[in-house]
């Protein structure tokens, strides 16, 4: 279990950088012969050029539902999915450590202590002490190459776990408009079975008077059954949606089924009057970020293969000291100081294979780089789309909805004064009972469309939010 906070200081590595890794600054020793840019255009196809109306950092608030905001903040305390990317992120923290290292010099102490025994053997403890300290020179980049892909390594799984929070809230904010939705058409089922009970017993009445025949009792059940059939299955879908939810948040089902029980209306979304333009979504994009680190990883991955090619120096050097008792066990003191150089003559093409195996890596995250733009893009442009669809259907669900209210008026009042045949009060309360659940529907796929664009354009997570750390020492 973790806070937010913690949440907020993983992802706090994906803002360090600050765009320092971007392919036309970064300094590795290989760019892969593929395209390295990708064509991005300067303005939306779909979208209103209009600049960005409201902060999208944290747009579920702006449903102005309290369950949303609940289970959102829920799920970005508890969810598990983001506790495994969050210790992914310390394991990457602790490589960038690990690669760091290698600047220093090792050094090693070693003691020893001997007893003689036999007839001639000595009474007096000897003891030994030494260190020995070795320190590479990285003259050709390798150790440097090493520490570039742990820290752009860090940098991604910071990106990545501010990704995956992006996409949690988003799963958790649209599961909670579902289940809003499925819990009003379950409202609506039971009260349309209501009416239905009455239709039948209406039926049955004027069948005993001889006005109608038994056609109208038997269609008035078979309306009636077909309208109780759909309650189990709301039921059974209401309460997946609230168990999937239980999970997201990270706790057991109950809780959320009984809080969604009662729904008062799918929320509403704000309109917004545009967005930034495509460059500044792709910077907003931690996913985008986070497979841009990923290629300038994989980059510098390459030069540390080419550096074996390369001499290797070292400087070493050793401290001993020895004594019989511990009374003069520093009077002498040697030591030494050694230099070394090497390089690699035949391997059997174990390196060359290396740095082809390392070359391809560099190209297909070059690939997944280019990919993930084209996936962010495509994901604004369709949900901008979605969104102006579906305010559209609202309009027009709510108009249909209006004027089947007013017929099944009509037909029950007609129905029951004998002006008109029971077909036609089936006929009107089944166009009633359609409408109000499409338009229950419609909302729900607006609301939807609504959270999949702000997700799109990169909200659910704010640089800002994440404070640079003080401690961490990630060298910029």
């Amino acid at each position: 279990m973790y806070s937010r906070r913690t949440v907020r200081k993983a992802a706090c590595l994906a803002v360090c950088a600050g765009g320092v890794f971007s392919l036309g600054a970064c300094s590795t020793a290989y760019i892969p012969p593929a395209q390295t840019g990708s064509d991005i255009p300067e303005q939306w196809a779909e979208s209103d050029p209009a600049p960005v109306s409201r902060d999208i950092a944290e747009y579920w608030t702006t449903l102005d539902d309290p369950l949303v905001s609940e289970f959102v903040q829920a799920g970005l305390a508890e969810n598990l999915d983001l506790a495994q990317s969050a210790a992914r992120l310390e394991q990457a923290r602790a490589s960038f450590r690990q690669a760091r290292a290698g600047w220093l010099p090792q050094i090693n102490a070693s003691g020893r202590t001997t007893q003689e025994v036999g007839d001639f053997a000595q009474d007096d403890l000897q003891i030994s002490l030494g260190a020995d300290a070795s320190w590479e020179m990285d003259l050709f980049g390798r150790i440097g190459g090493n520490v570039a892909a742990s820290q752009a390594d860090l940098l991604a799984a910071g990106y990545s776990l501010a990704d995956l929070q992006r996409l949690i809230v988003g799963q958790v904010a649209q599961a909670t408009i579902n289940a809003h939705a499925t819990s009003l058409q379950l409202a609506i089922a039971r009260d349309t079975l209501g009416y239905q009970d009455e239709n039948l017993q209406i039926a049955q009445w004027r069948n005993q008077a001889g006005l109608v025949s038994s056609l109208d009792v038997e269609q008035a059940r078979t309306q009636r059954a077909q309208t109780a059939a759909t309650i189990p299955q709301l039921e059974s879908n209401l309460a997946a949606t609230a168990n999937g939810i239980s999970t997201l948040i990270g706790e057991p089902p109950g809780r959320v089924l009984a809080l969604l029980a009662d729904s008062a209306a799918v929320p509403k979304p704000p309109i917004m009057a545009g967005f930034e333009p495509p460059a500044e979504v792709l910077r907003r994009r931690p996913d985008v970020r986070g497979a841009e680190a990923t290629l300038v990883a994989a980059g510098a991955r390459v030069g540390v293969a080419r550096a074996q090619l390369l001499p290797l120096v070292q400087l070493s050097g050793t401290v001993n000291t020895a004594s019989v008792g511990l009374g003069d066990l520093f009077d002498v003191i040697t030591g030494a100081l050694y230099g070394s150089i090497s390089q690699l003559i035949f391997d059997g093409g174990r390196t060359a294979a290396q740095i082809d195996s390392a070359e391809a890596a560099a190209d297909g995250a070059l690939a997944a780089w280019r990919q993930s733009i084209l996936g962010a893009l495509e994901d604004v442009e369709s949900a901008a789309v979605n969104l102006r669809s579906a305010r559209e259907r609202v309009a027009i669900f709510g108009e249909a909805l209006d004027a089947a209210n007013n017929s099944a008026i009509l037909a029950r009042s007609q129905y029951q004064s004998g002006l008109t045949d029971f077909r036609t009060l089936l006929t009107a309360e089944n166009q009633l009972l359609s409408a109000r659940n499409s338009l229950i529907a419609a909302e729900a796929e607006r609301a939807n469309a609504f959270i999949s664009l702000t997700q799109a354009l990169g909200g659910g997570w704010s640089p800002d939010d994440y404070p640079m750390p003080s401690t961490d020492g990630i060298e910029q």
